[in-house]
């Protein structure tokens, strides 16, 4: 059994070898049940393809533009 402290604000740390174990990171959801005199915490399942940016989430069917493309080429030349 691990134990920690809690701050001012409430707030606990759960034990590093604990969150490697329950797979919690940044951004994980978890649950507190009351169950008699202690509590549960209960780890929501996340995605692991979930990115705090989204690039790369979405595909197209459409052919990549080359890196070169110069856009001014597009206006017509009067």
């Amino acid at each position: 059994m691990e134990t920690t402290s809690v701050t001012s604000k409430g707030q606990v740390t759960i034990p590093l070898k604990i969150r490697q174990r329950l797979g919690i990171r940044k951004g994980s959801r978890v649950s507190f049940v009351l169950s008699g005199n202690h509590v549960e915490l209960c780890v929501s399942k996340t995605p692991e393809t979930v990115t705090s940016n989204g690039f790369g989430m979405l595909k197209s069917r459409r052919k990549a533009v080359p890196v070169d493309f110069d856009v001014a080429s597009l206006l017509s030349k009067s």
